[in-house]
């Protein structure tokens, strides 16, 4: 199953779709579920005064059950590049089946916290 993707400006840009199979490939290697997963694409700030002007920062927010994060990023492939990051960072302790699903976002959220 695919990550589930949503926006409200406009859709994703063609070379995030074709580089979404690796993230949803990496993500199957560590024994996450891309069908678990929603990708939502929105605008950063309000809508520009100049309306030829479109927004210079996104916002993504992923959703795995009840839990969320939101990531802010000039556009789509720099934040699949930051959150592919996320996926195949090394895990610190592996978590065990019954707690892999709770553990996502909090890993997730710990791998954000760490220096880049």
């Amino acid at each position: 199953m695919q990550i589930k993707l949503q926006s409200t400006v406009g859709g994703f840009e063609a070379a995030f779709m074709r580089k979404l199979p690796r993230v949803e490939e990496a993500m199957i290697s560590h024994d996450l579920d891309p069908a678990d997963f929603i990708i939502s694409k929105d605008r950063a700030a309000p809508a520009s005064a100049i309306p030829l002007v479109g927004p210079f920062f996104y916002d993504y927010t992923v959703f795995v059950g009840d839990e969320s994060f939101t990531i802010t990023e000039p556009n789509d492939i720099r934040f699949l590049e930051y959150f592919y990051q996320r996926i195949i960072a090394p895990d610190e302790d592996a978590p065990s089946p019954e707690h892999k699903r709770a553990g996502v976002i909090s890993r997730l959220m710990q791998w954000m916290e760490r220096p880049a």
